[in-house]
Formats: C-alpha cells, structure tokens, sequence
C-alpha cells in the first residue's frame, strides 16, 4: 500500500469533524505556502483568496455565489485557526454523541450562511458601517458558534469539565462566547463578530426546533445528497434482468417510521432526558458508551 493510499485510509476513519478539521488545515497551509512561492517570484497571490472570501457588497456576491460557503474555510492567522480548530474539536465531539454526525455539515454549512447573511445586512443597513470601505469575511467561526450553540441548546444543563476552572454546564460557556462577541463589536472585527452571531442564531434555532421533532435542515441534507449523488458514478452491469411480482391481496402490518428509520431513538431520548435533569455524569458506563456508538451512526 502507497503512502497516499495510506492516508486516504486513515482519513476514511476520521469522524467528519476530524475530517472538517484537517481540511481546514490543508486550505490554510496551501494558501500560506502559495504566498510563499508568489513571494520568490515577486509575484501577486492575493487575487486567488479574494475570488473565495465573502464580501459584503451585494453585488460583489453576486459575481463569486460560492463565497457564502468558501469562505467558511479561509483563516487570516495561526491564532484565529488554531482557536477555531479548537473550538470545533471540543464542542464537535459532544455534537457527533447527542445529535449524531449527519447533521455536522448541515449547521456547519448553514450556520457559515447564517453568518454571512447576518453580515451583509448589518454592514448595508446598520449607519455605523456607511463610511467602511472594502470589507471581506473569512473564518469558520460562524460555522463553529453555529455547532457549538447547537449543542448548548440540545444539552444546555450537562457539566463538562474544564482545565483550571473544574466543572461547568455547556449553556455556560455558549453564552460566555455570545457574550464576549456581542460587546467586542464596537471595539474591533465588528464583522467577524457579527457573523459568529448568525451562526450562533442558526445552532440555537436548529437544536430548539429538533428538540420539538422538527428538522429545519432535512432539505438542505437532501440538496447535499443530490449533489454528492450526481458525482458519484454508476456501475452499469451487461446484463438485464427483469422481475415484475405481483401485489399482494391484503397488507395489514405497516411499520411506523419511527420504528424504521431508528428503532433506538427511544433509549437515545431517555437517556438525553435523564442528562438534562442529572448531568452528563450520573450516565451509567453502558449508557455512554451507547450514545458514543450511536453518535457515529
């Protein structure tokens, strides 16, 4: 086995959001090691970036649509990636246990749309943002509050436990960072903070809306599982078999959806129940090891 095929292996066991990870890392480090290169050669490389960053003209979006999803994996620094990744990593983890690992790319995409939506309106209606010339987005902050309040809002009274601090339920540190961005809009990256609010909006949306049984993003899964099936190729067999059966007279028994689509969904829901009365802790060893298994489905 090739060392590339080797890492492909290795990537196929990631969880997506070590995967989301890793390709946030990858783009930085291209786009730093292209700068490099255009600097050798006393060449331009900023064109490349600004073709993937979100702008907050209307009609500059216009002109490059997929920015409202590229530039959710674009980073300025090493500390606004490195923070981000970090983020993402801890409050992702408790993301795949309790809301299952399908819907990540859902709130991460949509909360990146979120935010950048918020953005835009705020920098061509608020009067604090008419002198403001050129200004772009990029970052997947919006993405990551959008994760990281989704699971506050889903598990909002389990206790983690912090370095230094000990332990600390989840809806705490979600509004320790609501917070920190709503009063550090005057002070600097007003933009940037504005769209981790609209991706914090989104999380606490989504998660509020499933915990009554409604799904906002179902029809943006299906739209991914279009697009994905539209890339993927077809093996076509030689042969052709044809097989035509005959209805049956009488069908009585009918399975429930709910039974079909996850006959364990009832044992995930007492015992989601019993961590928001009791706290993440008072789990028994085979309960989270049952929602740990049951988040990578």
């Amino acid at each position: 086995m090739s060392q590339i095929d080797d890492l492909k292996l290795k990537f196929k066991r990631f969880t997506i959001i070590e995967k989301l990870i890793v390709i946030n890392v990858v783009v930085f480090v291209s786009f730093y090691l292209l700068n490099t290169f255009a600097f050798l050669f006393n060449a331009s490389s900023g064109f490349l970036m600004d073709w993937f960053v979100f702008p907050k003209d209307f009609n500059s979006f216009l002109t490059q649509p997929w920015s409202i999803i590229t530039y959710a994996f674009l980073h300025s620094g090493f500390w606004h990636i490195a923070s981000n990744m970090i983020i993402l990593y801890f409050s992702g983890r408790y993301f795949i246990t309790y809301l299952t690992g399908k819907r990540v790319l859902t709130v991460y995409f949509l909360g990146a749309i979120f935010g950048a939506l918020l953005y835009m309106l705020s920098y061509n209606l608020f009067p604090a943002f008419s002198e403001v010339g050129d200004s772009v987005l990029l970052g997947a902050s919006a993405s990551v509050m959008a994760i990281l309040i989704g699971t506050a809002t889903y598990i909002p009274y389990m206790t983690v436990r912090l370095m230094f601090i000990g332990s600390i339920k989840f809806w705490w540190i979600a509004a320790f960072f609501v917070i920190l961005d709503i009063v550090q809009i005057p002070a600097g990256n007003a933009g940037g903070h504005i769209a981790h609010l609209g991706g914090a909006l989104f999380g606490y949306l989504y998660a509020s809306q499933l915990k009554k049984g409604n799904d906002i993003g179902s029809w943006f899964e299906k739209l991914m599982d279009a697009t994905v099936s539209l890339f993927t190729p077809r093996k076509k067999s030689p042969l052709k078999t044809v097989h035509k059966a005959k209805k049956p007279k009488n069908t009585t028994k009918k399975a429930t959806s709910s039974t079909a689509k996850n006959p364990n969904q009832a044992q995930i829901d007492a015992i989601l129940d019993k961590i928001s009365k009791s706290g993440y802790d008072s789990l028994t060893k085979q309960e989270k090891d049952f929602l740990f298994k049951a988040g990578k489905d």
